[in-house]
């Protein structure tokens, strides 16, 4: 009692009733800070808070200062600009004639809402690989465009685009938030594309393009291809590739099913036969090994070769036996006149290779005039897609041919009548009949008139080996393999060619080339059957015949006269046994 007594009179805490017993501690929730005493934030807490927002709010400002006042310029005009919209203005494309100035290629105004105009062509056939097509400017649906330009494909369009395309201009358009205009100004207008003037004869393309088309179809050839050349300038009267497409079903793009058409069919319509088909030759390469051979004095123009209507030459690898090489008929004895008329095999495997007591040019010097008159290279037409084609030698062997590399008389024979291993083109045939028409002159083939990059080069050849060879094709037109080109409104020197095909030799190339009017040469042609029967005498020199009678009746200009020719008599189409006994090419 005295120590209570005591505690009440000092109000002091005894120390049992600081430190309690664990038994009787409340039940605290710790993790929520029961029981737990709370200590007061720091100053220096405090002050370095504060100075962090503090930094945050000067780079605010900072940054805010910079862009009103230092770059304010810069975003005003950015904002001027969201609500300015630049709109291309595209010109209208350069117009494509002919000779004449018929229009081939044009343009139709479409609706405002379109923005270009579209492109027509002539609704003839015959047209499609000369002229191309073009793909339209396009957009996405906010209205940005992805394609910004016609983009030309194939043809002139494509070759001359920089030339027919212009300049694209270009509006600025204002509106307001609603997206409402407010005023339109075109700050640079456009500029049309400069017109094009075609070599083309658009009447001569059309009907020559026909004769070949139905005779292809009606004959069961693939394809067929043929050209007219002025052989002075280089000029293009006509180019021609069976099958074709529509520029116009290309460019619209609407016809799906004529599109899909075209890219299923067998026949390759997109392939221009006439400048990227290549084409074993056969016998329209003799002409130049005849020149060759009289240039490298192997033999005269009167040298007689007698053709029993083969060779045979010892087998290295089977002695006592021989290989055989056949003429397509016996022919009896030939000077190079009459050997180039009648196409005669013997003759020209003698000139290639030699026989006997017979010297040859030998595959060094065959593949040399090969090239020298074209074949093996591109003859600069100013279209895209040439081909080379192909001239064999000694190395070509061995690369294509790893398991028989060696190089065979044999394989010179037939390199001398265009068969083994030569791979031609159109044009460069073409080229060959024009350099021989001209005493020894390569031009350039091309379309376009004032713009096409010309060459003209003389071959190291005296003319009156030419005028042999011209004799020769002359010949050949009047009563040898190519009469059926024997008209009289107009006299054509020619050299028919037939390339047979694969293994079973089936079907053939139908070869013509040739040059006119004979008396004074000014265009060279040449036509290729592609692929047909063998035996057809519906072929290439009856495709030519057909081409001749049409010209004389329709553009008699190009075969001297002033007038057209009416009511002759068409030349008499030979029989296939008369011309068909051959084993090999004629």
């Amino acid at each position: 009692m005295k120590r209570n007594k005591t505690f009440q009179r000092h109000d002091d805490i005894a120390p049992d009733e600081i430190f309690l017993d664990d038994k009787n501690i409340p039940d605290f929730d710790v993790h929520q800070f029961e029981g737990r005493i709370e200590t007061p934030i720091k100053k220096s807490t405090i002050m370095i808070l504060g100075l962090f927002f503090l930094t945050i709010f000067i780079l605010f400002i900072g940054r805010a200062g910079i862009l009103q006042i230092k770059e304010g310029n810069h975003y005003v005009m950015t904002s001027e600009q969201n609500r300015l919209e630049h709109q291309l203005l595209f010109p209208e494309r350069g117009v494509i004639y002919d000779r004449n100035g018929v229009q081939l290629a044009w343009n139709v105004p479409a609706t405002e809402d379109l923005g270009f105009s579209l492109r027509s062509y002539i609704n003839q056939p015959g047209f499609g690989h000369i002229l191309g097509y073009l793909h339209y400017p396009a957009h996405d649906k906010s209205g940005v465009y992805y394609r910004k330009d016609y983009e030309a494909t194939d043809g002139v369009e494509s070759f001359y685009n920089n030339v027919l395309k212009g300049e694209k201009g270009l509006r600025i358009i204002e509106t307001d938030a609603l997206g409402n205009v407010i005023s339109s100004n075109t700050i640079d207008p456009p500029s049309s594309g400069t017109n094009l003037h075609l070599t083309i004869d658009a009447k001569v393309q059309e009907n020559f393009y026909k004769i070949i088309a139905n005779i292809a179809q009606e004959q069961d050839y693939r394809g067929s291809a043929g050209a007219i050349m002025d052989i002075t300038t280089g000029e293009l009267i006509s180019l021609v590739s069976y099958p074709e497409f529509d520029p116009n079903v290309m460019t619209s793009g609407d016809d799906r099913a004529a599109i899909q058409k075209y890219n299923s069919d067998i026949r390759t319509p997109f392939l221009n036969r006439a400048v990227s088909g290549e084409y074993t030759p056969g016998s329209i390469v003799k002409p130049m090994f005849a020149i060759g051979a009289l240039n490298e004095g192997i033999l005269t123009p009167t040298t007689p070769i007698e053709s029993i209507g083969y060779i045979t030459v010892p087998n290295p690898y089977y002695p006592g036996k021989f290989a055989r090489f056949n003429d397509w008929k016996v022919q009896g004895w030939l000077d190079m006149r009459s050997a180039i008329a009648q196409s005669s095999n013997v003759y020209f495997y003698e000139v290639a290779g030699g026989y006997k007591d017979q010297k040859g040019l030998g595959i060094v010097k065959v593949e040399q005039y090969a090239r020298m008159f074209g074949y093996g290279s591109t003859t600069g037409i100013d279209l895209y897609g040439e081909a080379a084609g192909t001239v064999p030698n000694i190395a070509w062997k061995a690369k294509n041919f790893p398991n028989d590399p060696t190089w065979r008389i044999g394989d010179t024979y037939f390199t001398g009548i265009g068969q083994y291993g030569m791979q031609a083109t159109v044009l460069q045939a073409l080229r060959e009949a024009a350099t021989v028409g001209s005493k020894g002159t390569i031009v350039t083939p091309h379309l376009a008139q004032g713009l096409a990059t010309t060459t003209i080069t003389k071959l190291p050849i005296p003319e009156e080996y030419f005028t042999v060879v011209q004799e020769g094709m002359r010949k050949g037109a009047i009563e040898g393999t190519a009469k059926l080109l024997n008209f009289p409104f107009v006299k054509i020197a020619a050299k028919s060619g037939t390339a047979e095909l694969g293994v079973t030799k089936a079907r053939v190339n139908s070869w013509v080339i040739g040059f006119f009017p004979y008396d004074k040469p000014r265009y060279a042609f040449a036509v290729v059957m592609d692929s047909g029967v063998k035996g057809n005498t519906t072929n290439a020199s009856y495709a030519a015949s057909k081409l001749f009678q049409w010209i004389a009746g329709n553009a008699p200009e190009y075969i001297g006269l002033s007038a057209p020719v009416l009511g002759f008599a068409p030349p008499t189409i030979v029989s296939p046994t008369s011309i068909t006994t051959a084993t090999t090419t004629h």
